[in-house]
């Protein structure tokens, strides 16, 4: 009986404080403001004055437009998305020129014409920018010599040459072309005599190049001599992008100029003929046209992989199997086709000769036409 009294005392207490009003949560007392702590005593801090408040926005406002005034900005200021930003293949360790050797330090993709090509190691001892100006000059002058070396071949009279070859250092020069070739040079170097030590920023070209390569570096850009005067430089884009890309163009085309004129110096000293006689370049011919619709086949079916990868890859293209193995059934059936025609042909020709011995006749034929035209004139 005790046990069950105190069970239902248990019950009743548990319900009735189930049943009972809440209380109500006491207020959280509010932090100060400057030690985020409770205030003294239990007494809460005292709420902000209208008044206090908007004052206190006021001089933040007034704070705010004071700054925003006093921030200086530079007239020279160009912003990342106008200008050529350095380190294009520093995430790389390898040339892309070169995939088997490390990319050297300098040549990070900065500059125009970059692929990371430097087996020697120059770039990393001797001044960068003197030898971007010297690349520079040495293409323009070979884009102008491979121009006018055959050229000269082929229109300039006997007498000026060398047994038909342009004048050079290996052919030899006669004394007219020795004056003309000393003149040239004289002036060259005069010319690289006054520039070699300029500074191009004060230009209009020199200052869109100083805001092209400020992120880089402060010397503008190598072979800078404010011409342009067919207003070509903007032909790919009048950014930043375009001015690099266009600089890529003529750095390309120099370097395969400056391996041009070495191939005709170098041709027409071990052959001693001019670079133009018998050229399927500069004679009409049918070899030309043929290495190009081999080039333009051969693109159909494969592909270099990545240059930047080593070792380089040669793979097919997208559909380059397919296309192979239809040239191949292609050839193949024309190739029996011919052979089986070929086949009937002589069959007959066989079965003619065992008639009339056609073989002997027909070889005899050259002989009596060649008696015959003898025998029309008497000094023959």
């Amino acid at each position: 009986m005790k046990i069950s009294a105190a069970l239902v005392a248990a019950l009743a207490a548990s319900s009735a404080e189930a049943f009972a009003p809440s209380r109500p949560a006491a207020a959280a007392s509010p932090l100060c403001a400057a030690t985020l702590e409770a205030p003294p005593n239990g007494e809460a801090a005292p709420a902000p004055a209208a008044a206090d408040v908007a004052s206190l926005e006021a001089a933040a406002t007034s704070s705010s437009s004071a700054a925003e005034k006093d921030w200086p900005v530079d007239g020279d200021f160009v912003k990342d998305s106008d200008r050529i930003l350095p380190g294009r293949y520093a995430d790389q360790e390898s040339s892309i020129a070169i995939p088997f050797l490390p990319r050297p330090a300098a040549l990070d993709g900065s500059h125009a014409g970059d692929y990371g090509f430097d087996p020697l190691g120059l770039s990393e001892k001797l001044d960068f920018y003197a030898m971007q100006e010297s690349e520079v000059r040495h293409a323009r002058l070979a884009m102008l010599a491979a121009i006018g070396w055959p050229m000269s071949e082929l229109l300039a009279p006997s007498w000026m040459l060398q047994n038909g070859c342009a004048p050079s250092v290996l052919n030899g020069v006669n004394p007219l072309s020795f004056v003309a070739i000393a003149g040239f040079l004289g002036a060259a170097g005069f010319f690289e005599y006054k520039t070699s030590l300029r500074a191009s920023q004060s230009t209009p070209m020199g200052k869109l190049h100083q805001k092209d390569m400020s992120a880089v570096w402060k010397y503008g850009v190598p072979g800078d001599y404010n011409f342009d005067p067919l207003g070509w430089y903007s032909s790919c884009g009048d950014d930043f992008k375009g001015r690099k890309g266009l600089r890529d163009v003529e750095l390309s085309h120099g370097r395969v100029a400056m391996l041009g004129i070495t191939y005709f110096a170098a041709w027409e000293a071990l052959t001693g003929h001019p670079i133009v006689e018998n050229n399927m370049l500069f004679h009409p011919n049918a070899l030309f046209p043929l290495l190009v619709a081999g080039y333009v086949g051969w693109t159909q079916i494969y592909e270099v992989g990545p240059l930047d990868e080593y070792p380089i890859e040669i793979k097919y293209t997208n559909e380059g199997e397919m296309k192979l193995k239809r040239l191949q059934k292609g050839v193949s059936d024309v190739t029996d086709r011919l052979t089986e025609s070929t086949q009937k042909s002589k069959a007959q020709m066989d079965s003619l000769d065992e008639k009339f011995d056609l073989y002997e006749k027909l070889g005899a034929a050259p002989k009596k036409v060649q008696d015959a035209l003898r025998s029309t004139y008497k000094y023959w």
